[in-house]
C-alpha cells in the first residue's frame, strides 16, 4: 500500500482492507516500517524497533477486529517479553533491562490482531509533560519539529501525527495521553480508574491514577482499542461498571442534549494563554450549534490543593521506582536525572501519615467533582494552558539543578519540603498543564479533542471531564464533534 492511501485510513479502515483481502498484514507492516525509517530521525518517536518480531507475526494467521493493523507501544508499562523495558531511564538502558513477560496490555492488543513493531520514547518513568529523556533524547512535534509533542506519551503521539501508525499505545498518570494528543492534533481518551490493565505484576498504579490507553487520529479507533483493552486483570481492586453497549457502538449513538460547564481559569491561579481561551470559546460555540447547553461553571474545591496533592503522589512513586531500579541494576543515585532524584528524595522525606492524608484529600476532590456532575454532564477546559513549548523550554533552571545537586546529598529534602517548596514546584512545573491532573486524582475518564489550531499552525486541544463510568458519553460526544468539525484529514506538515 502506498503511503498516501495508508495515511488516509484509520486503524479500523486498514483492518477492513485486510479482512477484504485487498492488502495483507505483511504489506501494511512494510508500509509502516518504511514510513518510520523515512521520518523517525526527525522526530525521535521510536526508540526500540521490533521489525523482525513483527514480520514473523504478520506472516501468520491473525484474527480479531484489528487484524493486521501496525501498532506501536510505549516504553512504559506496555512490556513485551524479552524486549527492552527502559522506561526512559539511563540506568535501565545501560543494564539492557528486558521484560520478563508480556503485560496484559500487550496480550489484549495482540489478541485483537494488531501487529506491534516498535516501542516509543518517554520521559524518565513518564514523570513529565514533555518527552526529553537524557537516555534517548527529545522527541519532536511533526507540526513543527522545534516544538515538543508533549508527554509523557510524546513518542507515540509524534508517531501518529507523522503518519507512521494511525493509533499508538499511551498511558496517563497526570495527563500523559491528553497532553500529547493536544500538542499533536490527535484524539486522546484517558479511561477511568481500573478500566484497562496496568500489569502484571501490578494491578493498579498510584491508586488507579495511572491508566493505559491510546492516542489516535479518529474517535472510532480509540473506541475500538478501548473495547479490546477494557476489563480488570486478575487481582485488580477496581472494577468499573461495564458499558451498556460496546464503546465502538457508543460512537454511533447521539449524546442527546447535554449540559456542560466550562472554565478557562487555571486551578493553580496561573496564567492561561489567549490561544487556550480561544480553543474553549471555539468549542463552546460548536457545542451550542449542536444544541447543547453550555455555561460558565467549575467544581467547588480548592484548586491550589490539587497541584501539591498530585506532586506528593508522584514523589512517593519516584522514591519507589528509584529504589526498585537500584536494587535491580546496582546503579547509583547519579544514574538518574536530577529531577527524578529530587522527586525521589522528597518522596523518601514524606511521612506515611502525610502521604495518607494526601490520599484522603483525593477522595474529597472526588466528592466535590461528583457534586458538580449532579448539575453538569461534562466539564470543559483547555487541555493545556499554553501552546506546545519549544524543545528545551520546559527545563529545571540551571541554578536550581545546581542547588539540588548540592543540597540533596546533605539530607535537605525534608527541610525543603517544609519550606513550601512543593507549592512552588506545583505552580512552576504544572503551569503549562494545570488542567489534566483533576481526572487522575479523582479517577474519572477524560478526553482531549483537537478542535483548535493556533495562528502559528500548532494544535491546541480542549479537555472534557466526565463522571465515573462516563467513557461512552465522552466517545458519543467526540464522534459528534468529529463529524461537525473534522480533523482526520488535517495533516501535520511532516505527514
Amino acid at each position: 500500500m502506498d503511503f498516501d492511501t495508508y495515511r488516509d485510513h484509520d486503524a479500523l479502515g486498514l483492518a477492513e482492507r485486510v479482512a477484504a483481502g485487498e492488502v495483507t498484514a505483511a504489506e501494511l507492516l512494510e508500509t509502516a516500517i518504511a514510513r518510520a525509517e523515512a521520518v523517525n530521525s526527525r522526530i525521535n518517536a521510536i526508540i526500540h524497533p521490533l521489525h523482525e518480531r513483527a514480520r514473523a507475526r504478520a506472516a501468520g494467521g491473525l484474527q480479531g477486529p484489528l487484524a493486521g493493523v501496525p501498532f506501536l507501544v510505549k516504553d512504559l508499562f506496555q512490556d513485551l517479553a524479552g524486549e527492552p523495558a527502559h522506561y526512559g531511564c539511563r540506568a535501565l538502558r545501560d543494564a539492557d533491562a528486558r521484560a520478563p513477560e508480556d503485560q496484559a496490555y500487550v496480550q489484549r492488543i495482540e489478541a485483537a490482531g494488531a501487529v506491534i513493531f516498535g516501542k516509543t520514547n518517554t520521559p524518565e518513568f513518564g514523570a513529565k509533560g514533555i518527552t526529553e529523556p537524557e537516555a534517548y533524547g527529545a522527541s519532536r512535534n511533526p507540526w513543527n519539529t522545534d516544538h515538543t509533542p508533549g508527554g509523557s506519551s510524546g513518542g507515540s503521539a509524534a508517531a501518529v501525527a507523522a503518519g507512521i501508525v494511525p493509533v499508538a499505545g499511551a498511558n496517563d498518570g497526570g495527563g500523559s495521553i491528553r497532553i500529547p494528543a493536544a500538542c499533536c492534533g490527535l484524539f486522546g481518551l484517558k479511561p477511568g480508574r481500573g478500566r484497562t490493565p496496568i500489569g502484571p505484576p501490578l494491578t493498579d498504579m498510584m491508586h488507579g491514577a495511572a491508566v493505559n490507553g491510546v492516542v489516535s487520529r479518529s474517535v472510532r479507533d480509540s473506541a475500538a482499542f478501548l473495547d479490546a483493552l477494557a476489563g480488570p486483570e486478575p487481582g485488580a481492586g477496581f472494577h468499573p461498571k461495564a458499558p451498556a453497549t460496546s464503546y465502538l457502538e457508543a460512537c454511533a449513538q447521539p449524546p442527546g442534549t447535554l449540559t456542560i460547564g466550562y472554565s478557562t481559569r487555571s486551578p493553580l491561579g496561573t496564567p492561561v494563554h489567549p490561544e487556550a481561551v480561544a480553543a474553549v470559546e471555539h468549542t463552546v460555540a460548536q457545542l451550542e450549534s449542536l444544541g447543547h447547553r453550555v455555561e460558565a461553571a467549575e467544581p467547588e474545591f480548592s484548586g491550589p490543593g490539587l497541584g501539591p496533592d498530585f506532586l506528593l503522589m508522584w514523589f512517593g512513586q519516584m522514591a519507589a521506582s528509584v529504589a526498585e531500579v537500584r536494587a535491580h541494576t546496582g546503579c547509583s543515585e547519579a544514574d538518574f536525572e536530577i529531577d527524578t532524584r529530587a522527586m525521589a528524595a522528597f518522596g523518601r522525606a514524606t511521612s506515611a501519615g502525610d502521604y495518607i492524608a494526601c490520599v484522603n484529600r483525593w477522595q474529597e476532590h472526588a466528592r466535590r467533582l461528583a457534586a458538580f456532575h449532579d448539575s453538569y454532564d461534562l466539564y470543559l477546559t483547555p487541555t493545556m494552558a499554553f501552546p506546545p513549548a519549544r524543545v528545551g523550554e520546559i527545563v529545571t533552571p540551571a541554578w536550581q539543578r545546581a542547588a539540588l545537586k548540592a543540597l540533596l546529598p546533605l539530607g535537605a529534602a525534608r527541610p525543603l519540603l517544609k519550606s513550601g517548596l512543593v507549592e512552588q514546584m506545583a505552580k512552576e512545573n504544572l503551569r503549562w498543564v494545570p488542567f489534566t491532573q483533576l481526572a487522575n486524582l479523582t479517577g474519572v475518564p477524560a478526553m482531549s479533542v483537537p478542535l483548535h489550531w493556533t495562528e502559528d499552525g500548532l494544535p491546541m486541544g480542549v479537555l472534557f471531564n466526565a463522571p465515573v463510568n462516563g467513557e461512552s458519553l465522552l466517545l458519543s460526544l467526540a464522534a459528534q464533534l468529529e463529524q461537525a468539525d473534522p480533523w482526520f484529514h488535517r495533516h501535520a506538515p511532516l505527514a
